[in-house]
């Protein structure tokens, strides 16, 4: 299934990707940084929700509090959690 997810106070105002099994993929950075963001997605297909999660949140850029990285670990939360509950 394809998700949307609108960011908050990052670079990138909106990240999409597939979740096919607890597994992500295609993911796509829109705004941003955009050849760190398009390497971020290659390194990341294929992870699961959790993975993403872990190695993702918390990873701040600037003194903005997130970065585009830990936006899409809040992405993968919230997708899981709407899967869960």
């Amino acid at each position: 299934m394809r998700y949307s997810y609108s960011t908050e106070i990052c670079c990138a105002k909106q990240i999409e990707f597939d979740v096919e099994n607890g597994v992500v993929k295609n993911i796509v950075f829109y705004g941003g940084c955009d050849g760190n963001l398009k390497m971020i997605s290659k390194l990341l297909e294929g992870w699961t929700l959790d993975q993403i999660i872990d190695k993702c949140s918390g990873n701040l850029c600037r003194n903005k509090g997130t970065s585009c990285a830990d936006q899409l670990a809040k992405a993968c939360a919230s997708v899981k959690a709407s899967i869960a509950g």
